[in-house]
């Protein structure tokens, strides 16, 4: 498969920016969404932010993100993070995933991706490529079209060192607005949807 040409030093920086994110804590909640209550602090998830690859193998990226609970109607929350709802992988990967394949194949969008030195599956680009995570500012560079978080992202690169939580999140254009939880469900689901969830964590993640 022929390379893509891509910008200058697009993918060291971008693999460099996402570095950055590595054992990042996002704990900003002030109060609930839904119904306004006070919330408190709840555990701490370690969450896969992104996935890359390199010559010596596969390195990946985890942030750290606060839960809590709503005082009032109970509702479980996460921190503002740099993550869209039900992914399992950062906002830029997933911008990456969604304007890539708008112009190429899945099977194209995962070796463009893996010539950046990203590593995501077809299936995984194909299931983001179905949904509709809104408008995704894109812009086109040297004949390759790349959504504008990744590019701030490797701006961010160029500085080296952690990325601040406020500029990340600032920078990928997602208010915390934007990740309104669903309506709480009874207390019984409640129980048995952390459970899962935790069940689930504990299993190997699968790209």
């Amino acid at each position: 498969m022929k390379p893509v040409p891509l910008p200058p030093l697009f993918p060291d920086l971008l693999r460099e920016g996402l570095r950055g994110f590595h054992g990042i804590h996002y704990s900003r909640r002030e109060s609930c969404p839904s119904c306004g209550g006070q919330v408190r602090p709840h555990d701490i998830r370690m969450k896969r932010f992104a996935i890359l690859r390199g010559e010596t193998g596969e390195e990946t990226i985890h942030v750290m993100v606060h839960r809590f609970r709503c005082r009032r109607c109970g509702v479980l929350l996460y921190a503002d993070e740099p993550f869209y709802p039900d992914t399992r992988f950062g906002t830029p990967i997933v911008d990456l995933c969604v304007v890539l394949s708008q112009t190429y194949p899945f099977h194209r969008t995962e070796g463009i991706l893996r010539q950046m030195g990203i590593a995501v599956d077809r299936g995984t680009i194909r299931q983001y490529a179905g949904r509709d995570f809104g408008p995704i500012p894109a812009t086109g560079v040297l004949g390759i079209v790349l959504p504008v978080s990744a590019l701030r992202l490797s701006g961010l690169g160029r500085q080296g060192g952690p990325v601040p939580r406020a500029e990340a999140l600032l920078s990928f254009g997602l208010p915390p607005a934007r990740r309104t939880p669903s309506p709480p469900p009874p207390p019984e689901e409640r129980d048995q949807r952390d459970e899962e969830e935790e069940e689930e964590e504990r299993e190997p993640e699968q790209q």
